[in-house]
């Protein structure tokens, strides 16, 4: 065919590529239209219109530019080399092939994956950021593999005037006296309109005072350019400031030069206290104005609030009662024509609309938010590692960013746990029915064929573990924090056996299952192995003998009976370690006892159980107090369960003042075979069950 009759191209997508650009397309310069064809975010997650950042092909310079709002440059790839862009990582050009093609029509880069296998693309982010992500066989996201630049607050204007950004935690705030333009926006993680006073800005008639100015530490300085002044002091540089009615913000070097800043303010930044930034001073609203806007703010909100909740209350309780009646029939339908599916679908249907739990022995539904696997996604940054908080026996826990910037714990089923979809479902059908201050609480779940999630509220101070266990953070819990700590603990076993709905075993009870909140509140977590006890049963057996060496009891070690006694074992375990800082599971040579439990009952034997308290609390520890919890340690961790005392009994044993307390028999010691190095004494005795791998020993009293 001659090139006279190929046919006219008109438009083709690759000229226009919005967000994201593919492997193959053109991204430049059309020379005889003088077109160019550019990246441009997002207005927002769900807006796809046209955002305020973009790239761009600079054709003076070769090199590809990032720019805020078509206008402001605030990042450059650096020249073509022949190869590779130079500011771009070396690394770049083994993965992929890139061209950068120059002649007298166009100008213009492309790039091609050297392996086909794995999808590439490019993307334009909401943050300002452009991204290489790549997506392989097996994977659930796009994964990024590099975005420039590196830092988001590099980024221009990325949290709008009056908006600070920072790397760490909350990526952008307002400054004090400040809110968001527009909430809406900012759930939505457009932040371009950024922040506005709280209170307008006069500049007349109002007296000076210290509380004209927001005091705004280690900062970044802001954008636009300031004005220098030479001023004899602090005082001098503040007034100048107030006095001038276009000035917004201030700094003073402490020397003799004063900043003064006009107008919106762009690109502020907060720096971690290791790093030098400088004390910006940012002019408030008039008082009257700040106290007339909050006062209507708040009425406002109230009369908003009253409204919005009236209708969230009638609509709630209409839409629940239609959405369980009409997920009953739909369950029984299934049940009915024998299409349970997987596993999972006899109480979670992961398909279409069927987003609620249902309770295997009955039709009652269980309210536990369902949270999509995107959201969680985007919060936790496609789990990331720079997010990851710790590893249990589930699997990894992240910490994500949710909207309204609430921070929440994502624990993600591992394939390597041994756990699966029936622990799965205990934890969560569970939780769902326990309240209680010292239970973590359950905020939400995720399941699909590849992906099993919970969502708890966040605790910011991790585990108990944690503490106790290290040499110096264990400083930072003194003897009333650690009782506290023990008596909360104590409470929310006590409300597992005695006080809640349904009488509950947790049975993997240790320090790394109890959680501490921003005030050192214990919270009892990792329900996965917890089993119900019907009707008044304290006790029950198995033949899968799950949970943790070390805290486990003789009784379900060895002969797989479990009772809320078991629970009472394993919490005078975590009691005798909160107090000495040791593990139960170390082997004490130097004291001639196989583990804490040993080493406390020898101690206790000789009348020495004072020198099983933890060094660290020598100064702040109450010595009767930590007597009588080791008193009480003992009583529960007795080898006879019938004689160990019941939750209840151990809260109104630590709260109570002057009362004796019953005396201690021997305890039982569980540990693993390998542990016992020595020869034990005459006074010993030892029987090793080698199948459960367990050793049970027996030290005689004096």
């Amino acid at each position: 065919m001659s090139n006279s009759s190929a046919p006219l191209l008109l438009w083709q997508s690759f000229d226009y590529p919005t967000h994201t650009l593919l492997p193959g397309a053109k991204l430049g310069y059309d020379k005889r239209t003088q077109k160019k064809s550019v990246l441009t975010s997002w207005k927002n997650s769900y807006d796809p219109a046209p955002g305020l950042f973009s790239l761009e092909l600079d054709p003076k310079h070769a090199q590809f530019v990032l720019k805020w709002n078509k206008t402001t440059q605030y990042w450059a790839s650096g020249s073509w080399n022949g190869r590779i862009f130079s500011s771009l990582p070396d690394w770049l050009d083994t993965v992929y092939n890139y061209s950068y093609t120059d002649n007298e029509n166009e100008l213009y880069f492309t790039y091609s994956p050297f392996n086909r296998e794995i999808a590439f693309r490019w993307n334009m982010g909401l943050s300002g950021q452009v991204q290489q992500l790549s997506w392989s066989d097996g994977s659930i996201a796009w994964s990024p593999l590099w975005s420039l630049p590196g830092e988001r607050c590099e980024v221009y204007a990325n949290c709008g005037a009056f908006g600070v950004c920072s790397n760490a935690n909350v990526f952008c705030n307002c400054l004090s006296g400040f809110k968001p333009r527009s909430i809406g926006e900012w759930y939505s993680k457009d932040y371009s309109g950024g922040c506005v006073r709280n209170g307008k800005l006069q500049c007349s008639d109002i007296a000076e005072d210290n509380d004209s100015f927001w005091i705004n530490l280690t900062m970044r300085l802001p954008i636009p350019q300031y004005t220098n002044v030479t001023v004899e002091d602090a005082l001098q540089c503040r007034s100048t400031c107030f006095n001038s009615c276009s000035c917004t913000a201030y700094t003073y070097d402490g020397s003799s030069t004063c900043s003064i800043w006009a107008g919106d303010l762009f690109n502020l930044q907060q720096l971690s206290q290791d790093e030098t930034g400088s004390t910006i001073f940012v002019k408030r609203g008039s008082p009257e104005a700040q106290t007339k806007a909050t006062k209507s703010m708040k009425l406002i909100a109230l009369l908003s609030s009253i409204t919005t909740f009236m209708a969230l209350l009638i609509g709630s309780f209409s839409y629940i009662y239609f959405r369980r009646r009409r997920r009953r029939m739909e369950i029984r339908a299934d049940i009915r024509k024998g299409n349970q599916g997987t596993q999972i679908s006899h109480w979670h249907k992961v398909e279409g609309k069927a987003k609620v739990l249902m309770n295997e022995n009955n039709d009652e539904v269980i309210d536990v938010p369902y949270i999509h696997l995107e959201t969680i996604l985007a919060a936790t940054d496609n789990f990331s590692n720079a997010n990851k908080l710790g590893q249990g026996g589930f699997g990894p826990v992240y910490k994500g960013i949710f909207p309204g910037e609430k921070e929440i714990a994502v624990k993600r089923l591992s394939t390597h746990s041994g756990q699966g979809i029936d622990e799965f479902k205990n934890e969560v059908t569970l939780i769902a029915k326990l309240q209680h201050r010292n239970l973590v609480r359950l905020l939400g779940y995720c399941i699909n064929t590849t992906e099993q999630i919970l969502l708890y509220e966040y605790m910011p101070n991790k585990s108990l573990d944690t503490f106790i266990f290290d040499g110096t953070l264990c400083q930072l819990l003194d003897w009333e924090k650690r009782y506290d700590i023990i008596l909360g603990i104590a409470r929310g076993i006590a409300y597992l056996h005695h006080d809640s709905r349904l009488r509950i075993i947790h049975r993997d009870l240790k320090a790394s299952n109890v959680l501490l909140d921003e005030e050192m509140i214990p919270k009892i977590s990792d329900f996965g192995l917890a089993r119900i006890v019907e009707g008044k049963g304290t006790e029950a057996n198995t033949k899968k003998i799950v949970g943790t060496y070390g805290y486990m009891s003789p009784e379900y070690a060895l002969d797989g009976l479990f009772s809320i006694k078991s629970d009472v074992f394993s919490f005078g375990v975590v009691l005798l370690e909160i107090v000495s800082g040791r593990r139960n599971t170390g082997f004490y040579e130097s004291e001639e006892a196989l583990n804490l439990l040993g080493y406390a009952w020898k101690l206790w034997t000789e009348e020495a159980e004072i020198q099983l308290i933890d060094k660290s609390l020598l100064e702040s520890c109450n010595t009767s107090e930590a007597t009588k919890c080791i008193n009480i340690g003992l009583l529960c961790v007795q080898e006879d369960p019938n004689i160990r005392p019941n939750m209840s009994d151990v809260i109104l044993m630590l709260g109570g003042e002057g009362s004796s307390l019953p005396q201690p028999n021997r305890p039982a010691f569980v540990i693993r075979t390998h542990i016992s190095r020595k020869p034990s004494s005459s006074s010993s005795k030892q029987y090793i069950v080698s199948n459960n791998q367990v050793t049970i020993t027996v030290e005689e009293g004096r």
